[in-house]
């Protein structure tokens, strides 16, 4: 993808009455939970491998941010199982339904899966990106193992594969059953740190502006400059609105192969807040065949004119080994 991404939708889902910052970054199970291509609210065009990404909303635009609603433009999301139990394994299912209550069976190929799952908690503590599997009847599902008690929202980002169809991002709430502490949500930080690796994130999210978002990966104090391909690109990001968990999946500005684009230290997105507030930032990133989350909390402050400000720095920590993506 190498043309402006906005993030717009993704980022307001993810941060209302979350209150527990579980380590980001463990591998397919922590939910505390990416040139741009928004995926969940929004996807930018020019994406490594994708054709119909969302272009619709942007800074307020006439569509809400995705992931707000759980049916749009004739396509609902079933959530199957709706809640769940705190910290054993389980298995999530969830299908796609049309216009006429048919389960959707055909999807359209994007950064080389059928759909995207996202699962955060609302307080941002935990966070999930997911690659579940589809049967022969459309019935998606995948297996999650869920830290603390709480609501958690999950992601469907997908594009049917409908003539004409759009990109779309629909959400659903799940309960995770328990005792419940709500925990506060992680102070502004410029930078993150995640299994020996820092990451420094550099620029500023703005409401109804574009403007560039670079993230900077090392370890043990050295650029990491062989940062290897994950679902065809060097990096993924995700942002999440807190309050409400406005939800936006962002691609970086370039691709793997296209002869410009570096496999590291830096992966820069071009974004969008779809309005003023904050926001959590996850990167997803691959090195050395394991996929790890780092996580940010930033605040998007004043107009399009205006600058925002994020400037305490509080690393955090945790492993994504297994990413299911």
């Amino acid at each position: 993808m190498n043309t402006p991404a906005k993030i717009t939708a993704f980022v307001a889902a993810l941060a209302a009455s979350f209150g527990a910052a579980y380590g980001v970054g463990n591998a397919v199970a922590p939910i505390a939970a990416p040139e741009p291509a928004a995926h969940a609210g929004q996807h930018g065009d020019g994406a490594a491998e994708g054709s119909g990404e969302h272009e619709k909303q942007a800074g307020g635009h006439d569509m809400p941010p995705g992931g707000l609603q759980i049916s749009q433009d004739g396509y609902a999301l079933d959530l199957k199982t709706p809640r769940v139990p705190a910290g054993e394994k389980s298995a999530l299912r969830f299908a796609v339904r049309d216009d006429s209550g048919r389960q959707v069976t055909a999807f359209r190929r994007e950064h080389g899966k059928e759909l995207h799952l996202i699962l955060a908690s609302r307080d941002l503590g935990t966070y999930r990106h997911l690659h579940p599997t589809r049967a022969a009847d459309g019935t998606w599902s995948t297996d999650a193992e869920l830290p603390k008690v709480g609501g958690y929202r999950l992601f469907a980002d997908f594009t049917p594969a409908a003539k004409g169809a759009d990109g779309l991002t629909l959400g659903a709430d799940l309960a995770v059953t328990g005792n419940y502490r709500p925990a506060a949500l992680p102070a502004p930080a410029k930078v993150a740190k995640v299994d020996g690796y820092t990451v420094t994130l550099d620029g500023r999210l703005r409401p109804g502006a574009e403007d560039e978002l670079t993230l900077k990966v090392s370890k043990d104090g050295r650029p990491v400059t062989d940062l290897q391909p994950y679902l065809g690109a060097y990096g993924h990001l995700v942002a999440l609105r807190s309050g409400d968990l406005a939800y936006l999946h962002v691609h970086p500005n370039g691709a793997p192969g296209d002869g410009r684009t570096k496999p590291g230290p830096e992966v820069s997105f071009t974004a969008t807040a779809p309005s003023p507030g904050t926001y959590r930032l996850f990167l997803d990133f691959q090195h050395q065949g394991k996929v790890r989350t780092a996580a940010f909390t930033v605040r998007a402050e004043g107009t399009p004119a205006g600058t925002a400000a994020e400037e305490t720095a509080e690393p955090e920590s945790g492993s994504h080994g297994g990413h299911a993506h």
